[in-house]
């Protein structure tokens, strides 16, 4: 995650990397974590999720996490 530190983030490096694969599973019946078209076309609410803390269901992350997926939408959502 050393790009979402530098400012430049992408879903590859930065947001994929967040995302478990028990957090994967929790999602399948929506969308896949792991799909970047997936996440793109879901980011808002991923984003609301992440930031309300309801997502990921086991615990709320610590806000630098819920920035790398903020930056990463609004850098216009890179592979």
């Amino acid at each position: 995650m050393e790009n979402a530190r530098s400012g430049d983030v992408g879903f590859s490096a930065d947001v994929k990397p967040l995302f478990r694969e028990t957090d994967r599973t929790a999602m399948e019946g929506a969308f896949d974590l792991w799909s970047y078209d997936d996440v793109v076309r879901h980011a808002p609410e991923i984003l609301s999720a992440v930031s309300s803390g309801s997502m990921p269901c086991d615990g709320a992350w610590p806000p630098e996490r819920v920035a790398i997926v903020r930056r990463w939408i609004e850098a216009g959502t890179p592979p």
